[in-house]
């Protein structure tokens, strides 16, 4: 969103703060001792602003530094008993206002967090090393809260209001958005941010963090460059996206590349990258492109490789028939408890597709184009670990056979709180070792014996 359209926003809301309701522009009266006065500067700045060159409005630090001169003109002429700390905080959250987003701007600026929650004016939290704690920020009341909503969804063309109360969007930065809002939010506007490294994480940052071990991660690579299907599974806030982020980054680069996402996040770095993004129905509830109608077209656009960000719905039975019909190589994530749960919802959703299949006939679908389940859990002290790498090694009956490869064995707590485990390999070696060694990646045999049960 350019700076105009944030001023213009700006000025909205400072105008429809009355006398009475003058609670501050970030935070209420009892919590902050200038809140009056910052809502007096901040329509003071926006009028300002608004007179400027649309050159000079689009140039952030010609922003800031203009509103610290105005800030320090005022406050000399009518509050110079003003300590000059508390100064630059009053400039520094009004410019937030103006070019940022409010009072969360500081949190999404500091990357210790990895986590925003927001429910509702008076109450935000924040993730920090897998740990939820409370944070000091508050917002004047739920129209600010809306304020910003409005501001993070109109540049991608999504919209939020009491006939659409639901919304996934992203940042510039690519960080995931979901916002709900009353008549559905009892407690207020609610936004949950989850933020993305600055610098996507690689498959050495996963070994740092002890999310799996060097040798899986050897595994993992070939698995993903000799072209096995792969799904991530794993329940919320698990990683799946950080760790389908990493598989991606082992596709080779002279591939096309078509991701398929409800909103964009993940960030791939080879150069044929194609990035599809559903897109909701309009005011009058039409035009809606979902995620299935996004597979069909990806099919017909001479893709090497299908990311969908992604499988909850119909749009299951899109990607198996296409990992089942020459498009080797794909990757997706889903929700699940556990490998076999990860089976379940996948039959589950290709029923929810509308088509009237025997559960055999689906079985034999997913047996036969997924190659690797890789699944994630985020342990109770917060951290994140691939717990199975597990193989779909066909059907026997009317039972879909898996067989785990690498485990993550938890052996308690330590009086930190930290859970203490070892990953371990189960000293099989999988059915499609031949796939990888026509591909050209022999792995040595201490790959699946080091460490061994």
């Amino acid at each position: 969103m350019s700076l105009l359209k944030k001023l213009e926003i700006s000025k909205k809301l400072a105008e429809n703060i009355n006398s009475e309701e003058k609670k501050g522009l970030f935070e209420n009266a009892g919590r902050d001792p200038y809140a009056d006065l910052k809502t007096e500067l901040h329509k003071k700045i926006v009028d300002e602003l608004k007179e400027l060159k649309t050159p000079e409005k689009e140039d952030k630090d010609f922003i800031r530094k203009h509103i610290e001169q105005m800030v320090e003109s005022i406050i000399e002429a009518d509050a110079n008993h003003i300590p000059r700390l508390d100064r630059m905080r009053i400039s520094d959250e009004i410019y937030d206002e103006v070019a940022g987003y409010g009072p969360i701007t500081p949190l999404l600026n500091d990357r210790e967090i990895s986590e925003i929650m927001v429910n509702g004016p008076d109450q935000v939290y924040i993730e920090r090393s897998g740990q939820l704690e409370l944070s000091d920020v508050f917002f004047r009341d739920n129209d600010h809260v809306m304020n910003i909503i409005d501001r993070i969804v109109s540049p991608i063309g999504r919209r939020i209001d009491e006939s659409m109360p639901m919304v996934d969007a992203r940042l510039p930065d690519g960080s995931r958005v979901n916002a709900i809002i009353p008549p559905l939010s009892l407690t207020g506007p609610v936004v949950t941010i989850r933020k993305f490294f600055a610098d996507p994480l690689m498959i050495e940052d996963l070994i740092e963090f002890n999310t799996l071990t060097p040798e899986m991660a050897q595994f993992i690579e070939a698995c993903v460059k000799a072209r096995l299907n792969v799904v991530v599974s794993g329940g919320t806030g698990s990683g799946k996206t950080t760790t389908l982020n990493v598989l991606s980054s082992f596709i080779p680069v002279n591939e096309r590349i078509v991701t398929i996402e409800d909103a964009a996040e993940l960030a791939l770095h080879q150069p044929h990258v194609v990035t599809l993004e559903s897109r909701p129905p309009n005011i009058e509830g039409k035009g809606a492109i979902t995620i299935r109608d996004l597979v069909r077209n990806a099919l017909r656009m001479r893709p090497d490789r299908i990311i969908v960000g992604e499988v909850r719905s119909g749009e299951a039975l899109d990607m198996l028939q296409a990992m089942n019909t020459g498009h080797d190589g794909s990757l997706t994530t889903g929700h699940a408890n556990s490998p076999r749960d990860m089976l379940s919802r996948l039959e589950t959703m290709v029923l929810m597709a509308g088509m009237d299949l025997p559960i055999r006939a689906i079985r034999e679908q997913i047996s036969s184009a997924i190659d690797l389940i890789i699944h994630q859990s985020r342990l109770r002290d917060g951290s994140r670990r691939i717990t199975h790498i597990t193989e779909v090694q066909g059907m026997e009956g009317d039972v879909i056979v898996l067989q785990d490869l690498f485990n993550y064995i938890q052996t308690g707590v330590d009086q930190d709180g930290k859970v203490k485990g070892e990953f371990k390999p189960s000293g099989m070696r999988p059915k499609f070792i031949e796939r990888l060694e026509i591909s050209g990646y022999k792995l040595s045999t201490e790959v699946f014996t080091k460490n061994l049960y």
